[in-house]
């Protein structure tokens, strides 16, 4: 096999560097704040196993940035709402770091929950079922 240029830890240690990293016990106390929008990334699968963020909105990892650009026609109303601050979230943070590196690419900015769900969890952060 050949190696490759940038492994994937390389690439999330990358787009960590680069943009804001939101620890779990403040986005816990943030969880109520309606001009905070939670967008959990993570499989449907995921989600069912292990629930979800109160209040999270689901956006598929593999759709976020259709969903996120106006101009695109997947486009979500819920990435236009001006005075929102946006924090994604995936499992362990990994994912997410990778997602909110691109979207600040396209000039959307957001944040990421750094522990991601697991640390949500481990931390107490309330969880709701999905079903």
């Amino acid at each position: 096999m050949t190696k490759l240029k940038m492994s994937s830890a390389d690439m999330v240690a990358a787009a960590r560097a680069r943009i804001t990293e939101v620890e779990t016990a403040d986005l816990i106390a943030q969880v109520d704040d309606p001009n905070v929008v939670i967008v959990d990334i993570r499989d449907p699968r995921e989600r069912t196993r292990t629930g979800a963020i109160p209040g999270a909105v689901h956006a598929p990892r593999g759709m976020v940035e259709f969903w996120v650009d106006p101009e695109s026609p997947y486009h979500k109303p819920v990435f236009s709402q001006d005075g929102k601050r946006y924090v994604f979230h995936c499992a362990s943070g990994w994912r997410s770091a990778l997602t909110v590196a691109t979207l600040q690419d396209m000039g959307f900015e957001a944040a990421h929950l750094r522990t991601g769900f697991s640390g949500w969890e481990a931390d107490g952060g309330p969880i709701e079922a999905v079903k």
